[in-house]
């Protein structure tokens, strides 16, 4: 054969991080390693492939013409031998890194773990952060399995299944001097709130509802996990505006209540995305599976 295919995934990895030294860090390479193989590919390919620029590399017209034929054949490759393979998850022995926004590692992926350690005690997790955009979370490469959480103008190589709706509540500490069994819209505007700034993009569903219903919320303090609202809520007369899925858990503690919004706040979705060339890859098949039966058997418990 005229062409090493072991460069291939090295071009993609290139032409997607724009960086020898990121590049050569999500191939787990050294950098002389890496700059070797570039050598390897502008020989085989007679172009110059990548320019090195005040950030990074740019890649050569040629480059980006290659870019989407090398892809799609690294794709189809990729289904054609992962489809020939069986998965036993009983025996199976694997580690996947998926990327949860902070809502999915509170609600889901402790039931995601449990279920995998009594089904498929050889199947592990990683989990990355999922950060401000899906770039970053290496799905859009296909460095990560999956991402988990509200996906947003994914791009074309990415697939996405929708996993459940979710709703929003109100919680305050039990002890709360001016609300009762309910939250008027009035006390709702009037109190002070505790908000979550997570990365990604579930803040934009809390802010778009507000705004629809125009229901002012003045923000006393922004915390960046759900972990913190607890404690914050449970020692002062601040309010905060959590998932239904979260607020179940808290309404076990004995100093906060939950309370319906005062208006309706409407739903927001949690999805599942990944890259378009683990579609036919039977681990990874069988992990989506798992995955949406657990959501929907939490929902359901509801």
């Amino acid at each position: 054969m005229r062409y090493d295919l072991n460069l291939l995934p090295i071009f993609v990895a290139l032409m997607e991080e724009r960086s020898v030294t990121r590049a050569a860090e999500r191939l787990g390479m050294t950098q002389p390693a890496m700059s070797n193989a570039l050598a390897r590919l502008r020989a085989m390919l007679q172009d110059q492939l990548f320019i090195r620029g005040r950030y990074g590399v740019q890649p050569t017209p040629i480059a980006l013409e290659l870019a989407p034929v090398i892809a799609d054949a690294l794709t189809k490759l990729d289904d054609a031998v992962l489809g020939q393979q069986d998965f036993d998850p009983a025996k199976a022995e694997r580690l996947f890194t998926i990327a949860p926004n902070s809502y999915v590692e509170y609600v889901l992926a402790p039931a995601i773990v449990a279920r995998l350690g009594r089904i498929a005690p050889g199947v592990t997790l990683r989990l990355t952060p999922y950060g401000a955009d899906l770039a970053e979370t290496g799905v859009v490469s296909g460095a990560t399995a999956m991402v988990l959480g509200r996906i947003v103008d994914p791009p074309d190589n990415l697939v996405v299944q929708h996993l459940m709706e979710e709703s929003l509540a109100c919680v305050v500490r039990a002890d709360h001097p001016e609300i009762g069994d309910k939250i008027t819209r009035k006390q709702f505007e009037a109190l002070r709130h505790v908000n979550v700034v997570p990365p990604g993009r579930l803040r934009v569903g809390l802010f778009q509802a507000l705004a629809r219903q125009e229901l002012r919320r003045d923000v006393a303090i922004s915390v960046t996990n759900f972990f913190a609202v607890a404690e914050m809520v449970a020692v002062t007369d601040y309010c905060a505006t959590l998932p239904r899925l979260i607020c179940r858990r808290l309404a076990d503690d004995r100093r906060l209540k939950v309370l319906p919004a005062p208006v309706d706040l409407g739903t927001f979705p949690v999805e599942m995305a990944w890259h378009m060339r683990y579609r036919h890859d039977p681990a990874h098949r069988w992990l989506r599976s798992l995955i949406a039966e657990v959501a929907s058997d939490i929902t359901g418990e509801i």
